[in-house]
């Protein structure tokens, strides 16, 4: 069921919901890498190379949580985005279109 969710939220916002999870992923894969090399002794490129592979690992398995994370943000994400477009000036310093903004007087 999450993967019908998934495909119809990639349909719907396309380029935002990839990058809201992906910008999940790394934040979750950055956060067990460095919480892992915490615990343990990293002496050489095999052990760095350990820590990476267990925190992808552990990173694999948040994953329905990431895809639920990603329902859920991803609507809020693309709003936040629209609403700072629109506040956006453009070149002539006015408004951008849309805005609730006063024109000039």
């Amino acid at each position: 069921m999450t993967r019908e969710k998934l495909k119809a939220l990639l349909a719907e916002y396309g380029r935002v919901a990839l990058y809201t999870y992906l910008g999940l992923f790394l934040v979750v894969f950055a956060g067990f890498a460095l919480a892992i090399a915490a615990g343990v002794e990293v002496e050489s490129a095999q052990g760095g190379a350990g820590v990476l592979g267990m925190a992808y690992v552990a990173t694999k398995v948040t994953q329905p949580i990431r895809i639920a994370a990603t329902l859920g943000l991803t609507p809020l994400v693309a709003s936040a985005i629209n609403r700072l477009r629109r506040s956006k000036p453009d070149k002539n310093g006015s408004p951008g279109e849309g805005s609730d903004a006063a024109p000039p007087a």
